[in-house]
């Protein structure tokens, strides 16, 4: 934490406290912080923080993490499984970098726009449809981590999981016990190699008997999930992007995740006086949505898989263009249009708008969250999802249903293409002061992902709030963008936020133009890690209102 937030800490906490005491009694008997000199981790359900724990205790933060994101699988089933998706965000303290673990899938060979024209009526389907999945991310993003910077065996780290699978006499859990035990199987071959024992596991689920067994259900089901399309499957580890806000550096992944858009706002409201405004003032408030805004309608227009599409990212994280862009902002009143910009030609306002591309609208899902930090100063953030999506047979595997992600539009940066990775809304953040982290996060929450992750950050950066401050403070968010699963319309001008915040500050931004819903919490689920520089301390915290857990030792 640099010198300035230090200073104003004191009075901006005494009025969090207040902010937040509610939530607090409304979860009782919910772990949901926790603070330790060793090692700590906030996540989804409260089995796979307490497998973390333990790992912590003999391992690394990797070696945890990925340990609570296969036990994530079984506890947090709706939300997360190994055949969807995770984006990871790891500092390696050993070589002083930060690294992304991009856990995430490619369309298919057969995911093209003619065979959703002619089979799904020109848009991609709901999350019920096999037609949906992409190539499974999640699980050989697990396997690459622990190959890269982790200190156990596959089997190590699911054995947790296998436990609690082993509790079910039948269903799903005891098809995926028996997939474990097959991948587990695998890895016995590698002659005490760890690292060769890993890439046996991998082989066993992308090119061996799972990958046919995958294959053959795909075929039988109308799935476009093949052979071809496992076996040649890359986790690719990536360089982070950042930006720096006020002597911190914010670290997200590509984008070919929605994450670089925070960076954007960041850039927007860094000439803004946030501490002056005061936390969640209706002028806060109003900054913040103003700028989201902007930085989504960017989002829309431009992120897709970089290996595919040209996307102008130095351009739109530069400084001129966020000069240009936050001229655009009226601190009186709501926009009510989407304004997606020009960073190629150096204008404010593009001229093209993609609502002109509308699709009826589909649900969304949901994702869980996993952030760790270790006595080492390793720290890792992941966001893991699949969500909705379909059930490969005895395999116990669910498919995620991520194309979802993708749009139909020809044309588009992001329009399906196989081989082509969809622009998802998964972004863990780490945040470095003086090249070390100091803070982690994950939120679940599709659109509202971000969102949130922007407000913890503030709270922290500018006003100096620990992580259950953060999480459980009054939230709000918009629905002014076009939605990422499956392409819903904007709702203009919309705010949602929590009634704790007063009405006065409401009454305030409806006054501003603002549409403005009142909304039970929680506004997405939000994990949050904060690390003191000069002792080493840990603070972990999740909401407790969306059955976050935090432990630490």
């Amino acid at each position: 934490m640099t010198a300035p937030i230090r200073a104003y800490a004191i009075v901006s906490c005494i009025a969090a406290i207040a902010a937040v005491r509610p939530a607090i009694a409304e979860t009782p008997g919910v772990l949901w912080k926790a603070a330790g000199d060793n090692g700590a981790v906030a996540a989804g359900g409260a089995e796979a923080a307490d497998a973390a724990l333990e790992m912590l205790k003999r391992g690394n933060a990797v070696d945890a993490a990925v340990t609570a994101v296969l036990v994530l699988s079984v506890t947090d089933p709706t939300l997360f499984c190994i055949g969807g998706e995770m984006p990871m965000l790891v500092y390696d303290a050993r070589r002083g970098v930060v690294e992304v673990v991009a856990g995430l899938g490619v369309a298919p060979r057969l995911a093209t726009v003619d065979y959703f024209a002619k089979h799904k009526g020109g848009r991609i389907p709901e999350a019920d449809d096999p037609a949906t999945a992409a190539v499974p991310g999640a699980f050989d993003a697990c396997l690459a981590a622990l190959d890269r910077y982790g200190t156990i065996t596959f089997a190590e780290a699911a054995r947790p999981t296998l436990r609690i699978l082993e509790t079910h006499r039948g269903g799903w859990q005891a098809d995926l016990a028996k997939t474990l035990r097959r991948l587990m199987e695998a890895e016995t071959s590698s002659g005490g190699d760890r690292r060769r024992g890993l890439r046996l596991v991998a082989d066993c689920f992308y090119r061996g008997p799972i990958a046919r067994e995958l294959d053959a259900w795909s075929r039988a089901h109308g799935g476009l999930l093949r052979y071809a399309d496992l076996a040649t499957h890359v986790t690719r580890i990536e360089d982070p992007v950042c930006v720096d806000y006020r002597g911190l550096t914010i670290c997200k992944c590509g984008v070919w995740t929605q994450g670089p858009y925070l960076l954007e706002t960041l850039r927007l409201l860094e000439k803004f006086d946030l501490r002056a405004l005061g936390h969640n003032s209706p002028g806060y408030i109003h900054a913040l949505v103003e700028a989201m805004k902007l930085g989504l309608a960017d989002r829309d227009t431009h992120y897709a898989d970089p290996l595919f599409v040209e996307v102008p990212l130095r351009e739109l994280l530069s400084v001129p263009y966020a000069d240009l862009r936050r001229g655009l902002i009226d601190m009186d009143r709501a926009s009510l249009e989407l304004r997606p910009g020009d960073p190629r030609g150096g204008k404010a306002l593009l001229r093209m708008r993609p609502e002109s591309n509308r699709v009826p609208a589909g649900p969304a899902g949901d994702t869980t969250t996993c952030v760790v930090a270790d006595r080492f100063g390793n720290v890792v953030a992941a966001t893991p999802s699949g969500f909705g999506g379909v059930l490969a047979g005895e395999t116990g595997i669910r498919l995620g249903s991520r194309l979802r992600s993708f749009n139909a539009w020809r044309g588009h940066p992001d329009c399906i293409e196989p081989g082509k990775r969809p622009r998802i809304t998964l972004t863990p953040t780490l945040v470095l002061e003086a090249g070390k982290p100091v803070a982690a996060i994950s939120v679940a929450g599709g659109d509202l992902q971000d969102q949130v992750g922007l407000q913890l950050l503030l709270s922290y950066m500018e006003f100096g709030l620990s992580p259950e401050q953060a999480v459980t403070a009054p939230r709000f968010a918009t629905e002014h963008l076009i939605g990422s699963f499956n392409q819903p319309p904007p709702k203009l001008g919309s705010l949602s936020v929590y009634e704790s915040l007063g009405r006065a500050t409401i009454d305030a931004l409806t006054a501003r133009g603002h549409r403005v819903d009142i909304v039970k919490p929680p506004l997405g689920n939000p994990v949050m890690l904060i690390l003191d520089p000069k002792t080493g301390r840990k603070n972990a915290a999740g909401d407790p209102r969306a059955n976050r857990h935090a432990r630490a030792y």
